[in-house]
């Protein structure tokens, strides 16, 4: 039997209790503090608060969804379901972010190592969590698609603003690293606005900016991977910055009673064992912290820690199957759950 679930990481419902106490009704222009849509496959909440303006949630979300237009490769006409399509007979010309946001994801694959790897299409095809009917494939089927699975195949064309993957049967999958480009959007459009404070939650990545009501700096709850949504390990607070987790618990199914998480291993093609349930990253753009979870997650501590330690302005938080939680100097969090425990 298969059971299919789906859960936030870093959730809304922790930044909005930490963040929005007194926020009140209606802004002075008549809109909501907030707006939620469903966008990206996930629940997409946009807080303004006093500031709200009907005008400025227009933008963000008309721009969430371009994205996901252009970006998801669920839909047929999509610039990846092109160039999917096209893979070994053509290149593709995209749009400029879709193009931008390829070659930063080819970046984070060659710093990983591969361990981040847009192209790891075929083995997310294979396994089938982000849909209805997911399933654990033989190894025989693993093995036909690994040696599709491979950054280096991809061919870019900065004049031409073409994309090319170079083997038959390869196929790009940016869900890794498109949704936090998306809250990075968000926040521009909230930043030229000229608003003064705001809340993003793009289902986990989340996003603040400025100053909110109470004056203090924001606080962030990091879901427990293995309680119900809105239990928490502990809190991270600042203030600009983002906070993107990956973890056991975002999409997993169980089948025969054995758990399969949707973080995959491009090495494997097998959910990641490293000994992790989740990472966490808090930085300033949103599209590098979701990247960059992911492929600590697939390193494991301690080549994830290496890989971070030259990055300037990036802390980590890693929770371990033994609920043990390492975070690495500097950075500000306060454990909550006492099942958990901090070590150095």
């Amino acid at each position: 039997m298969i059971s299919l679930t789906k859960a936030a990481t870093v959730v809304c419902c922790a930044a909005v209790l930490m963040s929005c106490s007194g926020s009140g009704g209606k802004s002075a222009s008549g809109a909501e503090p907030y707006r939620v849509e469903f966008a990206l496959n996930t629940i997409c909440v946009i807080m303004l608060y006093d500031q709200a303006d009907n005008d400025v949630y227009d933008a963000v979300f008309a721009r969430i969804h371009e994205i996901e237009q252009r970006m998801s490769a669920f839909l047929p006409d999509s610039d990846i379901s092109r160039i999917n399509a096209a893979a070994g007979i053509a290149p593709v010309q995209v749009y400029d972010d879709v193009f931008n946001i390829i070659q930063r994801a080819v970046k984070f694959a060659e710093l990983s190592g591969g361990a981040f790897d847009p192209t790891v299409g075929p083995i997310t095809a294979l396994w089938g969590v982000t849909g209805d009917n997911p399933r654990v494939p033989s190894q025989q089927e693993l093995d036909a698609v690994l040696p599709l699975v491979n950054w280096r195949y991809i061919e870019l064309d900065e004049h031409a603003r073409t994309v090319f993957l170079s083997r038959r049967g390869m196929s790009l999958d940016l869900g890794a690293i498109a949704k936090g480009y998306a809250a990075d959007e968000a926040a521009h459009i909230i930043r030229e606005a000229g608003l003064a404070r705001a809340l993003i939650d793009l289902g986990g990545n989340v996003i603040t900016h400025g100053v909110n009501l109470a004056g203090v700096p924001w606080r962030v709850g990091l879901q427990n991977p293995l309680g119900e949504r809105g239990e928490f390990v502990g809190i991270t607070s600042g203030w600009d910055m983002t906070v993107v987790t990956s973890g056991v618990n975002e999409r997993y199914f169980i089948e025969e009673g054995e758990r399969y998480h949707h973080i995959f291993s491009p090495f494997t093609g097998r959910p990641a064992t490293t000994g992790l349930l989740s990472t966490t990253i808090v930085t300033d753009a949103s599209m590098d912290a979701d990247a960059l979870s992911t492929a600590i997650f697939v390193l494991g501590y301690e080549k994830g820690s290496e890989m971070l330690a030259p990055l300037e302005d990036v802390s980590a938080i890693f929770v371990f199957e033994d609920k043990s939680v390492s975070i690495t100097p500097g950075m500000s969090f306060q454990l909550t759950d006492t099942s958990f425990h901090l070590v150095d």
